[in-house]
């Protein structure tokens, strides 16, 4: 693996931050404190950027006129030969600037807690093996993992790598005795084995398809709060497809995270201060809350054509209304629900969302075709239609 040097210090994107103070809240069920991170609170992020960025192309000719052209679409051409004269053209590629934007948000040591549940929404406790005595003795159940995600993006090229952390569970702040029970590595570029798709938004949010062994794709879907730039939440719907047609959902696994501080890979552990708590055995999202009528603007990155790549930027292409039944999804803890169906086309559609303050929710979808491959993938921010609000 290439070594990094990493010298910035400021938050994932330029929120003003304000000192934050420690605080030691307990586990659920005993006044035994888990294991707490310090850490910084961002004030208000700065919002997704939901509409198309215009370009600007300055094209310098033989007798060195410049001229400054306004479009639309992305202008992704740095060169171009004409009758055997060479023209040099400077294009500014506003992909370029989405993925420094994106590697700024993204990278970073992202601290929280992360909890499996089942294809119906239950919380599936840790294994017996990896709870303290002193849990057992308390008769208390134990259903989430301390995590730790370092994560770090190059700004000049497409690589991402990451790596999600289970820590073992603890009594009391222990953070010199924090243990690393599982560490999964993931790295994201053109080629990387075992990723079939990949988008991602200048918000830091991304959509990741990962075929694992036995058939089973994992669906990865990063969400960042659009009002609080360093709080996210990652969920992973691992997926069985059957006689490479049908899909079928297995299992979830949701993790909430708080930004701590610049990529160290992992190396530091902070103390008793992470900014949230553990949150699998809290009550899910409530049904009502989902159905109705959401309006947004949508991003959305297209892998239906085998020569567009597995590696795409969400861009802003349409403003659509969704109808939701709030009965036909997994309601999850803290506001997230999922949900994987078949439409009438007969591909299957993933769905999972977030609901925000104020009526508002992000939600990601993949859509995959009747031969289990990724087709779309989209990323909006939705309001809810006032008559269900």
């Amino acid at each position: 693996m290439a070594a990094f040097s990493v010298t910035n210090t400021t938050s994932p994107s330029s929120c003003l931050l304000q000192p934050h103070p420690s605080s030691s809240s307990s586990y659920p069920l005993v006044s035994l404190p888990y294991n707490r991170k310090f850490g910084v609170s961002g004030m208000l992020g700065l919002p997704f950027n939901w509409r198309r960025r215009r370009t600007s192309m300055r094209a310098v000719n033989q007798n060195a006129e410049e001229a400054t052209l306004e479009t639309d679409s992305p202008i992704r051409k740095t060169d171009s030969y004409q009758d055997g004269r060479t023209t040099t053209s400077t294009v500014w590629d506003p992909s370029i600037e989405a993925w420094s934007q994106f590697a700024r948000r993204v990278s970073g040591e992202w601290d929280g807690f992360g909890a499996d549940f089942s294809n119906e929404g239950k919380a599936i406790e840790l294994p017996e093996s990896v709870v303290p005595e002193t849990y057992r003795e308390w008769e208390v159940k134990v259903f989430d993992w301390q995590t730790q995600c370092p994560t770090l993006a190059e700004p000049d090229e497409r690589l991402l790598q990451y790596k999600s952390i289970q820590l073992l569970p603890t009594v009391g702040c222990e953070a010199d005795a924090a243990t690393q029970y599982s560490v999964d590595e993931r790295k994201v570029g053109e080629g990387i084995s075992g990723l079939t798709a990949f988008a991602y938004q200048s918000s830091g949010s991304y959509v990741a398809v990962w075929q694992k062994k036995d058939n089973i794709l994992e669906l990865e879907c990063c969400m960042f709060n659009p009002q609080d730039c360093e709080s996210r939440v990652r969920v992973i719907q691992f997926i069985h497809v059957l006689n490479n047609t049908e899909l079928v959902l297995q299992g979830i696994r949701v993790f909430r995270e708080q930004w701590y501080g610049p990529f160290r890979n992992g190396d530091q552990l902070g103390g008793c201060a992470i900014r949230d708590s553990a949150f699998a055995s809290t009550a899910p999202m409530i049904a009502s809350d989902v159905a109705g009528i959401w309006k947004g603007s949508t991003a959305v990155a297209s892998f239906s054509t085998s020569n567009t790549g597995i590696f795409q930027e969400l861009f802003d292409e349409k403003v659509q209304d969704s109808v939701r039944d709030g009965d036909s999804n997994i309601l999850l803890p803290k506001q997230l629900w999922c949900s994987l169906k078949q439409t009438k086309e007969g591909e299957t559609l993933s769905e999972v969302g977030w609901l925000l303050d104020h009526g508002q929710a992000i939600t990601s979808s993949c859509l995959f075709s009747k031969t289990a491959k990724p087709q779309e993938i989209s990323i909006a921010l939705e309001t809810r239609a006032l008559e269900y609000a």
